[in-house]
């Protein structure tokens, strides 16, 4: 029981070190990369349906590799489509995530990655690549000009 209660307090503890801070909202988003001078990594997906878009969460999104890069250089903002009715999201999130699609991914593709300067102008977009992390985040840098 000992080992079990230290197991699961370190796993509390170490859990907000290595979490993934995704953003919903593109106001926020736009007022962090101002303030930290940074350009937001938008990223279209199907949490529960997308093959995809499951792949790259997997292999990029969720490395250590990745995680530790995107905390110091982007501000990650989450625009996701679920279908199951368990995964639904509230009517003004997806409402949020539907005027950013007409904006940013008129033509509906999924995953879409879209890099964007702080005010919000498009910089590069990509899609699932099957490339390691670092070649990922060379490619997202690349938009950076």
């Amino acid at each position: 029981m000992r080992y079990f209660l230290t197991s699961m307090l370190s796993i509390v503890i170490l859990l907000p070190v290595t979490a993934q801070d995704w953003l919903t909202s593109f106001e926020e988003a736009k007022q962090v990369a101002d303030q930290k001078d940074r350009h937001i990594i938008l990223v279209f997906q199907g949490s529960d349906w997308c093959a995809p878009c499951i792949k790259l969460d997997r292999e990029v999104w969720s490395t250590e590799e990745f995680k530790n890069y995107a905390s110091d250089h982007f501000v990650m903002l989450q625009a996701d489509f679920p279908r199951k009715k368990a995964n639904q999201l509230p009517q003004d999130l997806k409402q949020h995530n539907s005027e950013l699609a007409e904006k940013y991914n008129r033509e509906g593709y999924f995953p879409l990655v879209v890099v964007l300067d702080k005010h919000g102008n498009v910089l590069g977009k990509t899609g699932y690549q099957k490339i390691s992390t670092k070649e990922f985040i060379e490619l997202l840098v690349s938009y950076e000009g």
